[in-house]
C-alpha cells in the first residue's frame, strides 16, 4: 500500500464533487480514493504525494489544505 493523503477541500455541490473525482481518477499510481462530503475531506491512497494531489485539485480551481490543518497556499 502506498501513501495516504488526506485533504480538506470545499465540497459545495455535486458538480464540485464530480470535478474532483474526475481529476483524481486521472492521476497515475492511485489505489483508492474517497470523498466525505460531510467533512469536506478527500482521501487518496497510492504512490502519490500530498503536493501532487493538491496540484491536481488546484488545476481545477479547488483549494486544498492538509487534513492536519496546515494551510497550503496556491
Amino acid at each position: 500500500m502506498g501513501n495516504v493523503v488526506e485533504l480538506k477541500v470545499g465540497l459545495h455541490c455535486e458538480e464540485c464533487i464530480k470535478k474532483i473525482l474526475k481529476a483524481i481518477k486521472k492521476m497515475d499510481d492511485i489505489e483508492t480514493y474517497n470523498v466525505e462530503t460531510q467533512l469536506n475531506k478527500v482521501t487518496v491512497t497510492g504512490n502519490i504525494t500530498t503536493e501532487e494531489v493538491i496540484r491536481v485539485l488546484q488545476k481545477i480551481g479547488k483549494s486544498a489544505s492538509t487534513w492536519e490543518g496546515d494551510e497550503i497556499s496556491c
